[in-house]
């Protein structure tokens, strides 16, 4: 998954959160409560995400 593209770690509505492309991310998007991003690599992607579920942010999946 490691490319050019940017990466946003997304909050869905039941807490949980889910690392996605930047072509998933948009606007209209009603599933989406909260982004963070974006994140030029994966590894710093999934090392936030797990910041975030310890902060309390997100849920564990």
């Amino acid at each position: 998954m490691e490319n050019s593209q940017d990466l946003y770690i997304v909050k869905r509505p039941a807490g949980h959160c889910e690392i996605v492309p930047s072509d998933q991310v948009g606007d209209d998007n009603a599933e989406i409560i909260e982004q963070w991003g974006p994140f030029t690599s994966e590894s710093e992607a999934i090392a936030r995400r797990i910041g975030l579920i310890r902060a309390g942010k997100c849920q564990a999946i």
